[in-house]
């Protein structure tokens, strides 16, 4: 199963260069980097980058994750991914840019 991650041009920038991250400051302050399902990464793209270009959408396989990813509830009760960890560059299947438009984000082919 795939989750994803959105991550802003300088977060992007900041993990291929470091190869790892604790996330973005959300993810600092929150003690976890904060993924989100195929069913849910439009809606967090939404709620949480509106206004925002030049995104990126990176894909995580959930095995290769480990032990340290767990599913935890979140917004209305939903189980969210969660790793705690830090986010590998190494481990991300892929990564894409994306936009958000006036009818909402236009993720990559393949997501939904």
């Amino acid at each position: 199963m795939l989750i994803y991650k959105i991550l802003r041009s300088s977060e992007w920038a900041d993990l291929q260069e470091k190869r790892q991250t604790a996330g973005a400051p959300v993810d600092v302050a929150d003690g976890f980097v904060h993924f989100s399902t195929a069913e849910q990464v439009a809606e967090t793209a939404a709620r949480h980058f509106s206004g925002e270009a030049d995104l990126m959408l990176l894909a995580f396989g959930t095995g290769t994750l480990g032990d340290a990813l767990k599913w935890e509830p979140s917004r209305g009760g939903a189980l969210f991914p969660h790793l705690y960890a830090p986010l590998r560059l190494a481990d991300a299947e892929w990564a894409r840019p994306f936009s958000l438009g006036p009818d909402g984000p236009r993720l990559p082919d393949g997501v939904l």
